[in-house]
């Protein structure tokens, strides 16, 4: 099984078991803290430190690009649970694992079948735009 359909099983299976798609009730019943602050260049970052887990998501993000951002941190939390993680600012599509399997983790969790099936007119950059993220992302994630 490839990186794409593991993490696409990952995210499946955390709304079932959470009952929800809202990344910050997921955090909520994990019990991983969530904080909002002036991160500066920084979208969000994870930290792991003493057995706690700690989202921080930068204070000027709303809608649709703050749900990628926090999904994006909680798949960190729950994919790569030991290590610190952070989303810089300027949304690159970095190419390392890590920071891919988080991007993967957002697309599935706040990009729903249904919407990317009722924007046929929209293309991946157009969609990428809205959710701040990168349209290589949204391009994989349109693979259905």
């Amino acid at each position: 099984m490839g990186e794409r359909e593991r993490v696409k099983r990952l995210v499946a299976y955390c709304i079932r078991h959470y009952s929800t798609t809202d990344p910050f009730e997921i955090a909520r019943q994990m019990k991983i803290q969530v904080q909002f602050g002036p991160l500066g260049e920084y979208a969000g970052c994870y930290l792991f430190a003493k057995n706690h887990r700690c989202i921080f998501i930068n204070d000027c993000l709303e809608g649709p690009e703050l749900l990628f951002v926090m999904a994006h941190e909680l798949g960190h939390a729950i994919m790569h649970r030991k290590q610190n993680c952070y989303f810089l600012r300027n949304y690159t599509y970095l190419n390392s694992t890590v920071e891919r399997e988080a991007n993967l983790f957002s697309a599935y969790m706040v990009i729903s079948d249904d919407f990317l099936l009722s924007r046929e007119c929209c293309n991946s950059v157009e969609i990428a735009d809205l959710y701040g993220c990168d349209y290589r992302t949204i391009e994989i994630r349109m693979k259905i």
